[in-house]
Order: C-alpha cells, then structure tokens, then sequence
C-alpha cells in the first residue's frame, strides 16, 4: 500500500477493481453532479495564509471529539454495503479507525452489525449512523443496540426524506448483490433491497420504509430513548443548525450528503460558515464532511471553524484496495499531509489555528 501517496491514487486505483454497479454506487452524486464537483472545487477557492518565523518546534494534531481524544481531527463518515468494496467490509474500516486513534461512523445500512463491528473494534471511538424508519420499534432497537455495543454517540441522518435521484443507480438497477445483505436487520428489512424494481434497488428500500414526515420533535423523542449525544448530519444552513440544537442536539455535523441527495446545493465547506457563527454562542461543536481528499483540505475546514472533518469515499476507495490495510494507508496519508500543512502554515496545534489563515480567492482578485 505505501505505493499510494494520496488520496487521488488511491481513487484511480479502487475504480479499477470494484464490480461497476459498486464504483457508480461509491462514486455518483445528484443527477448532473454539479456539486460533486463543487464539492472539491469550493475548497480550491480557499488560500491558505502562512505564518512564516513563528518558532514552531512540532506539530501535535490530537484533539478532542465529543470529550474523546482523537490522534488528529480526521474521521470515517458512514456509508453503506461497504462488503462491496471488501469482504471484510465495515469490520476492516472500523479496525483501522481504532489503529489509527480516529472516529468510526457506522451506517444503519452496514453490511456489517452494530454487534460485529463492536466485537472487531472494541477500543475505537465508534458513532452509529440512523435513519428513522416507519416503524420506530425499528429505530429504538438500533439505537438501544449501539447504546449497549459502546458507541459513543448517534449521527441522526436529516437530509433524506427520499434519497436522491443518483442517475447512475438506475441505469444500472443497482441492487445489494444477492450473496450480502443489511446486517443490522433481519428477515425482510435485510433483503429488500435485493430486488431493484424499475430503477434504483435504494431508492425503493428507502421510499417503502424511511419516515419523510420527519420533523425536529423527532430529536426529542430520541433524547427520550438515548443518554448518548445526538449529531444532527446534513446541515447546510444556519437557521436549521439553531433548531437541531434547540432540539437537543449536541453537535452539528455540515454536510450535503457526499452531493448524493439534491444537485445545486452549496458545497459543504461553503456552508460552513454560517453554521458556525450560528451556533457560536451555543455549547455545541460543529464538524463537516464533503469533499475532503487532501490534507490543505483538512486544514481550511479547521480555520472556518470545524471542530474535526470527516471523510467516506476516500474511505471505500484504500478498501476496496487493501481492507484494513487499505484504509489504515488512507488515513496515514491524510495525517502525513495535514501534519506537513501544520509545519509549513506556522501551526503548531489545533488549538493555535485561527480563522486569518485562510481566505477566499476573491482576496486577491485585484491582484
């Protein structure tokens, strides 16, 4: 794995060898794919403003995440069916996560249980994705699973009444291949996505079971079942991040769902601003994902304010590559880079990076 120096080999290397359906799936966002682009370009956008005779001896990236200590402010977002990408799928991304002293997020949609993945990772700082079913004996028994497995927290998914129209999906019917199923469920709820109708096999498992009268009293009724700290994922604007706090959230986690839901939204890192300074005064962290390949993007997102960036795709591609190695490679990448981007702005600790590091290119366009 030492071959790969980045996130991009990484990428070119994984769509190589992942079945077609599963690269499409991994890799496709909302009908155009405008912000799956912007997602990437938004941060190119941002200049970076380094200190230069600052003193700096080292670099430490360790940090704090929800009261857990994390070695740097990079964590795993959830995604789905990763057997796909590997046989040992969630399993090998999670036991990286833990070798590598970073944040493990488990999608209700695993391929892998909550119990199989507390098993194989017990030491690593493991947050358990939801979505809320129709049936919210459903969703109460996910959650009382992951409170007794030793997850940390719930990252309560709010931007997918319906998924979104991922065009890439239909034209293949994307389906989860018949010989894996959603481990988390049994019976029905684990296979029903097998079958994929007339278009996408996700589409119509989320349509037929997914509650998209969701409003935000549902943050209370899970308050009411859990004493674990609730993430409200999918935020992108400021109003909306005041409300998940009011409602008991206890972070905020910026994100347009990796461009999978509605094309045309801003990039993550766009928002992200507003989200913080709505939630400045509020004793809450704000964290983001969307994008993130390098470790200059990693850094930018701390400037504006996120407490930790996480990161899914570049997760899938070092396991489609490698498993666990493969990932624990991907995440050596992105430290390598974030710590030579630490050394080279003049900042020696999370704590030390201030908001004037970085600036919008428009800064300089009278230039």
């Amino acid at each position: 794995m030492e071959k790969y120096i980045s996130i991009k080999e990484l990428e070119e290397a994984a769509a190589s060898v992942l079945p077609k359906a599963a690269r499409d799936y991994y890799k496709s966002g909302a009908t155009d794919e405008h912000t799956l682009q912007e997602n990437k370009r938004a941060f190119q956008r941002l200049r970076i403003r380094p200190k230069c005779l600052v003193g700096l001896t080292d670099c430490n990236l360790r940090t704090t995440v929800l009261g857990n200590e994390v070695s740097m402010p990079v964590g795993i977002s959830p995604t789905a069916m990763q057997r796909m990408a590997h046989p040992d799928g969630e399993i090998a991304n999670a036991k990286a996560a833990e070798k590598e002293g970073v944040i493990f997020t488990l999608s209700t949609l695993a391929t892998s249980s909550i119990e199989e993945v507390a098993k194989a990772a017990p030491r690593a700082v493991k947050w358990f994705q939801l979505y809320i079913y129709n049936d919210r004996e459903v969703t109460r028994n996910l959650v009382l699973r992951a409170e007794r497995a030793g997850f940390k927290a719930i990252a309560l998914t709010v931007d997918t009444p319906v998924f979104g129209l991922r065009r890439a999906d239909v034209h293949n019917k994307f389906s989860l291949p018949q010989h894996l199923r959603l481990s988390n469920f049994e019976g029905f709820l684990s296979t029903k996505i097998h079958s994929s109708g007339e278009g996408s096999g996700l589409n119509t498992y989320v349509n037929n079971l997914f509650d998209k009268s969701l409003t935000w009293d549902e943050i209370k009724w899970l308050r009411s079942i859990t004493n674990l700290p609730i993430i409200a994922k999918g935020i992108l604007r400021g109003d909306d991040a005041v409300k998940a706090v009011n409602a008991g959230c206890s972070a905020i986690l910026v994100s347009n769902h990796g461009a999978r839901q509605l094309d045309g939204v801003p990039a993550s890192i766009e928002a992200l601003p507003e989200v913080v300074e709505a939630v400045k005064h509020y004793n809450v962290e704000v964290y983001m994902d969307g994008g993130v390949s390098t470790g200059t993007d990693v850094y930018k997102a701390l400037t504006l304010g996120a407490k930790a960036v996480f990161v899914g795709r570049p997760a899938l591609w070092g396991l489609a590559l490698g498993g666990q190695a493969g990932v624990e490679r991907m995440l050596k990448i992105f430290r390598t880079e974030l710590e030579y981007t630490f050394n080279i702005a003049g900042t020696s600790s999370v704590a030390d990076i201030t908001k004037d590091m970085v600036v919008h290119e428009s800064a300089y366009s009278k230039l």
